[in-house]
């Protein structure tokens, strides 16, 4: 892929998460055209999105209101086992919801930092880590490709449904890779191809911000966080998500190529 494809996807990304961003604002509800959209005016349908990802009521209720919207294909703090005092970065961290999330669970000696490229994203994220009071969470505004963290600074590394959207996923995990700390763990829940896509729904501009066209084949994944230094890597592909995923472009039949997964690995503790 050149450069200028790549940079034509990520502007194309950008754009979309923002119409996200400012629909919810705005308490309307996001058309097709802005991509892997659950926002709503209506927080019920949000909930029902959210509690379908695998998040409790118990969850939604300790974000504040405009955190959560619908977005996402999973729930990675489920499998991220957060600890008290841990540093934990959120790769395309949108409203806050999970790093709100695991800011309780890593505590007053913890810290969560959210990464997102999308400057309205970021601004919804600082106001509601201000309306809910979190001291323990900062939003920061950076491409997944090339994080504002430093080396070795992070403990877990969690994103929901965001690398699929990046039109350069090793270098993804080449960061992730760098900013951990050596025993540190990686934390995802994101989408992943189950066969080879077809070339129309791979070129389909609303179906890669619609967290589709990108998804990677389990093993080309595989083969990309190994490359990047990561052991112990599992990906647990989770069949029942084909349901949830049929309501992302209905009718298009994508539920029969991609499915959410689980995907966790490791950085080694002692460096090679």
């Amino acid at each position: 892929m050149s450069q200028k494809q790549t940079d034509e996807i990520r502007q194309q990304v950008r754009d979309s998460y923002a119409r996200v961003a400012e629909a919810s604002n705005a308490g309307e509800v996001c058309g097709e055209a802005s991509g892997c959209c659950g926002v709503s005016d209506d927080a019920a349908i949000n909930t029902l999105i959210s509690t379908r990802l695998g998040y409790s009521t118990a969850d939604l209720a300790a974000v504040p209101g405009g955190a959560d919207m619908g977005l996402g294909c999973g729930n990675p703090r489920a499998i991220a086992s957060l600890r008290p005092g841990e540093v934990v970065v959120d790769l395309g961290s949108g409203g806050g919801f999970d790093a709100f999330l695991a800011a309780p669970e890593v505590g007053a000696t913890g810290r969560v930092i959210g990464v997102d490229m999308t400057p309205t994203m970021v601004s919804k994220a600082r106001a509601n880590a201000e309306k809910g009071a979190f001291t323990n969470v900062e939003f920061r505004l950076g491409e997944i490709e090339h994080l504002p963290v430093a080396d070795h600074s992070a403990d877990v590394i969690i994103s929901n449904c965001v690398i699929n959207l990046s039109p350069d996923k090793p270098q993804v995990f080449r960061e992730a890779f760098r900013v951990l700390k050596p025993g540190g763990r990686l934390a995802v829940s994101d989408v992943v191809a189950s066969t080879e896509l077809p070339e129309a729904m791979r070129n389909d501009p609303v179906l890669y911000a619609g967290c589709i066209a990108g998804a990677p084949l389990l093993d080309d994944l595989h083969a990309m966080l190994k490359a990047a230094g990561f052991q112990d890597i599992r990906i647990t592909p989770k069949d029942e998500s084909r349901e949830f995923i049929k309501d992302w472009a209905p009718g298009r039949g994508v539920e029969d190529y991609v499915l959410s997964a689980h995907i966790e690995a490791t950085k080694p503790a002692i460096q090679a």
